[in-house]
């Protein structure tokens, strides 16, 4: 009981995803495809003032059956609350959501008032859990140790660019920026000191949920390890100088 007590944000958001998949999928197709357009962070909601789909959008899903995709969801969310709580988990949920739902939004309206997209995509449906849990992972680079870092943030910045360039659409997009939210919310949250087995264990299924979630076309999975490994590289070597000052000023004798 006290473990759940510990990743109750996790459990009410996995258990009211739950419900509303259940919901929708029991009320049929019809009433499923209007709840969609209703809560989604669409542009042309937005413009119309719906702001409350900022908040509805991440409770609804579109993206095959709940099963397949929420245990990864669910490993990654308890590992960052078990780790740094529920109240910090939830402001990096909602910062990487909106954030990168109005940046996107308001690309999509700068490419259609210049012509380069068509007007019909203000009116795709947009909702679902991606963002949020795309900033968590971002998030996660406080528990990682800092010498590795820059490798980190390297590989998944790589990961997620190669994605915006190959699927080239404002999901992909969104979940570039939604992943700089973490990474730099991450600069407030305390370093991991001790892992366990059970820290472990969620760790890998939520960064391979978090992969997924950012390559998911063929030629991505194939490219994105060797893109993304070249970046941790590049990272890498580009942070030593900034480390190397570092143990120097921490290092260097006091003078009176």
């Amino acid at each position: 009981m006290s473990t759940l007590l510990r990743v109750r944000l996790t459990v009410g958001y996995a258990a009211a995803l739950v419900a509303v998949a259940t919901t929708l999928l029991m009320l049929g197709p019809r009433v499923q495809e209007h709840v969609i357009g209703y809560t989604s962070t669409n542009l042309h909601n937005l413009e119309h003032g719906q702001l409350a789909t900022l908040i509805g959008s991440a409770f609804v899903t579109e993206n095959g059956p709940i099963w397949v995709w929420l245990p990864g969801l669910v490993c990654l969310l308890a590992l960052a609350e078990l780790r740094w709580r529920s109240a910090r988990v939830l402001i990096t949920f909602a910062a990487g959501h909106i954030v990168a739902t109005l940046i996107v939004a308001a690309g999509l309206a700068a490419a259609i008032k210049l012509g380069w997209i068509q007007i019909s995509v203000a009116h795709e449906p947009d909702v679902g859990i991606s963002y949020g849990a795309v900033a968590v992972l971002g998030a996660l680079t406080a528990a990682i140790p800092s010498r590795w870092r820059p490798a980190w943030i390297g590989w998944w910045v790589s990961v997620a660019l190669l994605a915006v360039c190959v699927n080239a659409d404002f999901t992909s997009g969104g979940h570039f920026v939604a992943l700089l939210v973490g990474i730099a919310l991450s600069l407030r949250l305390p370093a991991v000191a001790r892992w366990t087995r059970v820290h472990l264990a969620l760790f890998l299924v939520g960064i391979a949920f978090g992969y997924l979630v950012l390559v998911n076309t063929e030629l991505s999975v194939v490219v994105a390890p060797v893109v993304g490994a070249v970046g941790a590289a590049a990272a890498h070597r580009l942070a030593r100088p900034w480390r190397a000052g570092r143990a120097l000023a921490t290092t260097a004798p006091v003078t009176p």
